[in-house]
């Protein structure tokens, strides 16, 4: 099994920096808090309108005409319209699963946030909040979207797979990346309260979720869960029989290896994805492993240490104006590209984060840079090899 694919991120589930235009007139930093800042009817009508706009049928079209055969797509906890004041967005997913079955693509859904967030990170939903895993019924309130986005997607056609919770942070990614530092809550109390989930947890929340799943899955659709931040630490998970068609997730993005310490070089990039390309395969003995999310965006392309991958809306100074050159830039980027590509092709494929980004990375200071993070832009500049991919 081999899948080439792009997420269609900030469309179901917001994040600011993708879509900021969305956030107009509010201090709102993420989903959770932008309703709370908006009269109901100003946000409804802003949300309806951005999701009719941002994908539509002639997306699908063209990410089939790059030879793509898959999207992963992002879908928040109130899906299905029942947590207000949230819209719900199952309409939507419907389209694009009509969209998918005519174009011949597939579609792995993926349960991107939960209330109370699995990770304190703005795409999340709430930011600098971390306590879903300490309430009981909000864990099995999300057992439930899942069981339901099963039991109306299991048999469809274009339905590649459904990925039980995206990015669930435990101790280590949490202190590695001060997460309450560089996303401040806005609530003090559900800030106080936050911290992140054990491995335990998350273990049996992933088996839990798995019989949910099956039940109205058949085993030739794929059941996939992200690695925590752990790549390796999943060699004695669902090993008996009963669990078929698994699938391990992995994010990886040359930001968080700079902020990890990788040296802001292309040898030094295409070094740090050569062992992940190792770990990849040593991984593999287990279960099949995608990387769900990556891109080609690095400090270096920038022009400026970005601090792992920080922005504006995080305090930090962007550039207001291109300081690489265009050649150095493609040059960076087909280099980065090429080891990337090639380690996910060790593993089982790979989905591009994101397919498009709303943001006037011209126009906009601080923005310079932040283009690579648009799948169709770097296909347009050259910078993602579509014959290589």
């Amino acid at each position: 099994m081999q899948v080439k694919g792009v997420n269609l991120g900030n469309w179901l589930v917001l994040e600011k920096w993708m879509s900021p235009g969305l956030f107009e007139g509010t201090t709102a930093e993420d989903e959770h808090n932008l309703p709370l800042q908006l009269p109901k009817e100003v946000y409804e009508a802003r949300i309806k309108m951005h999701r009719s706009e941002y994908i539509t049928e002639r997306d699908f079209t063209r990410i089939k005409s790059l030879g793509l055969d898959t999207v992963r797509i992002p879908v928040p906890y109130f899906i299905f319209g029942d947590r207000e004041p949230f819209i719900g967005c199952i309409g939507e997913l419907d389209n694009a699963f009509n969209w998918a079955e005519r174009y011949g693509l597939q579609i792995l859904i993926d349960l991107h946030t939960a209330p109370g967030s699995q990770n304190g990170f703005d795409n999340g939903g709430e930011s600098g909040v971390c306590i879903w895993s300490q309430q009981p019924d909000e864990v099995e309130f999300e057992l439930s979207v899942l069981e339901r986005l099963a039991e109306r997607y299991g048999q469809r056609k274009g339905l590649w797979g459904i990925e039980i919770i995206n990015e669930p942070v435990l101790e280590d990614m949490w202190e590695g990346m001060h997460v309450q530092e560089r996303y401040p809550a806005v609530d003090a109390e559900r800030g106080a309260r936050s911290k992140p989930n054990t491995i335990e947890f998350i273990r049996q929340f992933y088996l839990d979720a798995y019989d949910r799943i099956r039940k109205h899955m058949p085993e030739d659709k794929y059941v996939v869960f992200h690695d925590a931040f752990r790549l390796k630490a999943w060699k004695d998970f669902m090993r008996e029989d009963k669990y078929r068609g698994v699938v391990l997730d992995t994010h990886q993005y040359l930001m968080m290896a700079e902020l990890y310490g990788c040296e802001q070089t292309v040898e030094s990039y295409v070094g740090y994805v050569k062992n992940l390309q190792k770990d990849i395969e040593e991984m593999k003995e287990y279960f099949p492993v995608i990387c769900g999310e990556w891109c080609l965006f690095n400090s270096l392309a920038v022009g400026q240490d970005t601090k792992g991958g920080q922005t504006v809306l995080n305090g930090v100074e962007g550039l207001d104006q291109e300081v690489v050159s265009d050649e150095r830039k493609k040059e960076i980027y087909n280099a980065v590209a090429k080891a990337q590509l090639e380690a996910w092709k060790a593993g089982n494929g790979y989905f591009y984060w994101s397919w498009k980004l709303l943001t006037d990375t011209v126009n906009t200071p601080g923005w310079v840079g932040w283009d690579s993070w648009d799948l169709g832009r770097c296909v347009d500049f050259g910078w993602f090899p579509v014959e290589e991919a």
